[in-house]
């Protein structure tokens, strides 16, 4: 257990609890941060969306969106549970510690909502049986979790960070989960989302989502802080070996998501291709390398406009219902003003 004048590094193993004097303090500022952005699933009115897929949808549509709500039925629980059983375990920092548990959170919101968003999409039981059962039975999510769960559990057995291979292997889960779960699978799964509200679709589920996509903005930006901390403490962790590893998780990645993309766009999407989206999971991949220090691979432009419009964390009220982003301040205001 390390403690008492905060000696050591970010990974070096034990039990820190000393909060003074605070080695990491941009944590407990994303941790205060986070609480600040606080909402609820009971705020997100789904009330428009049952009759846009009743009326106004294709079926070509109507599949995306199933194959999209089978996917969110699971993906935010993998990530939980990879943050519980090993980023909780490993990261030694008690203000590190603080914003994981506030992540874990609004990981369990984001169930909810998915949850919320199933039952009010998929009213028959056996139907929504089978979206959970997605991870065991369609393909293109089957993979998906595969790779997930093989990244997960890649450290399960490390009970303590002792070599300087166990800090790499710990720090490959990481960065999959920061660069190609959140940053690639969910962001992937963002740009079907936006795409169905720049056609005047499910507002609803586009507005849950703008929350959701605030959180994991977040949840990136800490992990990504807690990969620099690492590097700046061990640089020599960051070396070729490493950047292959990275490399070649980044091109399975994409690889993954565009077979979803097959299977989600496979009836004919008017307005939206396997193609558009392949470039965009390439110029999301080339962010997320650039951001880790590394060569990007693709040289991708963003071809979704829409996507280059959220990526800028607009606050404005895009049903002209209400504002979809904001803060709850320590006292309990409401600034609705604030830029996320």
């Amino acid at each position: 257990m390390t403690g008492h004048g905060r000696p050591g590094r970010l990974l070096d193993p034990g039990l820190c609890l000393t909060l003074r004097p605070m080695a990491y303090p941009a944590f407990f500022e994303m941790y205060r941060a986070a609480v600040k952005n606080t909402w609820t699933v009971e705020e997100v009115d789904f009330s428009t969306d049952v009759r846009d897929l009743g009326t106004k949808m294709t079926e070509p549509e109507r599949h995306l969106v199933q194959r999209l709500v089978a996917f969110f039925a699971t993906g935010d629980s993998i990530v939980a549970n990879n943050l519980v059983l090993n980023l909780y375990r490993h990261v030694n920092a008690p203000e590190a510690r603080m914003y994981l548990s506030r992540q874990l959170y609004e990981e369990a919101l984001h169930v909810q909502f998915y949850l919320t968003l199933l039952d009010t999409y998929v009213p028959d039981p056996q139907d929504r049986a089978r979206a959970f059962a997605a991870v065991d039975n369609i393909p293109s999510i089957r993979g998906k979790a595969a790779f997930c769960m093989r990244w997960l559990d890649s450290v399960q057995s490390l009970a303590r960070l002792e070599t300087r291979d166990d800090r790499r292997r710990f720090l490959l889960n990481l960065i999959a989960f920061a660069a190609c779960v959140e940053g690639l699978f969910f962001f992937g799964a963002f740009a079907y989302v936006y795409f169905l509200r720049s056609r005047g679709l499910l507002h609803g589920l586009a507005a849950g989502t703008n929350w959701v996509f605030r959180d994991e903005s977040a949840h990136m930006a800490f992990a990504f802080d807690v990969i620099a901390t690492i590097r700046r403490e061990e640089p020599d962790l960051f070396d070729g070996q490493l950047a292959g590893a990275v490399a070649a998780m980044i091109d399975e990645a994409v690889d993954c998501e565009t077979q979803f993309a097959e299977d989600l766009l496979g009836g004919g999407v008017a307005g939206l291709s396997v193609g558009d989206v392949r470039r965009y999971l390439e110029h999301c991949a080339d962010r997320r390398l650039a951001t880790l220090g590394l060569p990007r691979r693709y040289g991708a432009a963003n071809p979704l406009p829409f996507m280059d419009l959220q990526d800028v964390q607009e606050v404005t009220n895009f049903f002209e219902r209400r504002v979809s982003a904001y803060q709850v301040g320590v006292a309990g205001e409401v600034v609705l003003d604030a830029s996320f």
